[in-house]
């Protein structure tokens, strides 16, 4: 946008040039028309500028209004899906089963406590009575998944669905394993966010590289390349990652 503005900038200048050597210039019947058509000019470039400059101002107030709210759907995934590590040991790539999860699941509530017990074959050993060190885990409690992480609301049912942009667009879940760690990835394209809006900022936006961003042609959260549950969008987009 900054080398339109330029041009159009440069445009006027040469412009109000035009209407000086005109105004010395030219015989003075014709003046009247030239100058009149030449300001207008004038005014229409000016007007193309500040729209220009406008016009981004409101794609970045409506980009960011609309991944704070994509930003939340995706921390709801993300929980979800750490929760079902959890009592599971592995993520799933199924919204389904997730939700499903989510509705039935319990987390254990346990306690480590440290103990000891009878060693017969180091009494044997030894002629004396002797003990070895253990760990008890008890089991004291079980807490709904769907209570812990959602009290009265009922949003996880619907944390598949885009909440903003592209109508009836859903999030791309994966998971799987990377050196036999379980990893998982949800994302959706920046494209289906923003998808009615101009396509050059659009194209803008999906090549940004700033630290105060969103890098990338999509928001996602956890990768299928490295072991991270992060999500991919800078802290002024979220009180927490």
């Amino acid at each position: 946008m900054l080398n339109v503005i330029i041009a159009v900038v440069a445009v006027i200048a040469l412009t109000i040039g035009i209407v000086w050597v005109i105004d010395k210039f030219v015989p003075k019947k014709f003046k009247p028309v030239l100058n009149i058509l030449l300001w207008l000019i004038i005014i229409f470039l000016g007007y193309k500028t500040y729209m220009s400059i406008y016009g981004e101002i409101q794609f970045n107030q409506l980009k960011d209004k609309r991944y704070a709210l994509v930003i939340e759907k995706l921390k709801d995934i993300r929980d979800s899906e750490l929760a079902y590590k959890d009592v599971n040991g592995k993520f799933t790539d199924s919204f389904d089963e997730l939700v499903k999860f989510v509705e039935n699941g319990k987390f254990t509530i346990t306690q480590r406590r440290d103990s000891s017990i009878y060693d017969a074959v180091q009494s044997k050993a030894f002629g004396i009575d002797m003990y070895k060190d253990i760990v008890v885990i008890d089991t004291l409690n079980f807490v709904s998944v769907k209570d812990s992480l959602f009290k009265n609301s009922d949003r996880y049912k619907t944390m598949m669905n885009v909440p903003v942009g592209e109508p009836g667009a859903k999030f791309t879940l994966k998971s799987g394993e990377l050196d036999g760690i379980p990893v998982f990835e949800a994302s959706v394209e920046k494209s289906v966010i923003l998808f009615d809006q101009d396509k050059n900022l659009l194209d803008k936006e999906n090549q940004v590289i700033s630290v105060d961003g969103v890098n990338g042609s999509a928001l996602r959260v956890g990768s299928m390349n490295e072991v991270n549950t992060n999500g991919n969008w800078p802290k002024n987009f979220s009180k927490d990652q």
